[in-house]
């Protein structure tokens, strides 16, 4: 199934750079998509964690975290950065092959976490529960499929991950992730994994957006 001009936020068509111009690439990465419910629970959790007084404005540390939108979060299985546009039929051929090779299966989030480290954390993250075992398998798959027609292997282990927030400044990650953790333990949130989904991520003023090239279902 293909997905429309489905930009967030309301960002220019695909292939278009931020002035208007065609683009002879794309920057582009493989995911799987969240249901607005669990993008919705998501996103008052963070809600929670930011009114914490740990994540309060405080003079004597630097940036705070950048947050991840709702309607943004999704499941990263691959990031392939500029890609040409002459190779985008080769993803739709690869992403379709992957997800023959998968059934949809259920996932649900579970604990909190950080990379590199809890003592130094540019990423911030929300783990996976049930469902781990099977995204590791579809990341997997994903990367086979790209290896047979021309991409690189990604040759690290596959974490299976949710990154809500990005942090330059570690002092105020940590407290971040401090406050994150008590209400990541009692956050409940699970879907049904169904489709696996080739964005192009657009850049220009204020965050990224992401556009949906191509959707296809697993099982297929």
């Amino acid at each position: 199934m293909t997905i429309g001009k489905m930009g967030v936020g309301g960002g220019p068509a695909a292939g278009a750079t931020r002035h208007g111009a065609p683009s002879a690439e794309r920057r582009l990465f493989i995911a799987v998509p969240l249901p607005p419910e669990v993008q919705e629970r998501v996103g008052a959790l963070i809600d929670r964690v930011r009114a914490r007084r740990d994540e309060a404005p405080d003079d004597r540390a630097g940036a705070a975290p950048r947050w991840i939108r709702p309607e943004s979060l999704h499941l990263t299985l691959r990031f392939l950065g500029d890609t040409p546009d002459g190779r985008v039929a080769d993803l739709r051929a690869a992403l379709a092959a992957a997800a023959a090779s998968s059934t949809p299966f259920d996932a649900t989030l579970a604990g909190s976490g950080a990379f590199p480290g809890p003592s130094s954390p540019r990423a911030i993250w929300l783990g996976i529960g049930r469902g781990r075992d099977e995204l590791v398998h579809l990341a997997g798959s994903v990367d086979a499929a790209l290896a047979r027609r021309g991409w690189p292997s990604d040759g690290r282990p596959f974490r299976a991950h949710l990154t809500i927030a990005r942090s330059v400044d570690p002092v105020r990650a940590s407290a971040a992730l401090r406050a994150l953790d008590p209400e990541a333990r009692d956050l409940y949130a699970s879907w049904r994994v169904e489709s696996v989904v080739l964005f192009e991520s657009l850049l220009g003023r204020g965050p990224a957006r992401y556009t949906a090239l191509f959707e296809t279902r697993l099982g297929r």
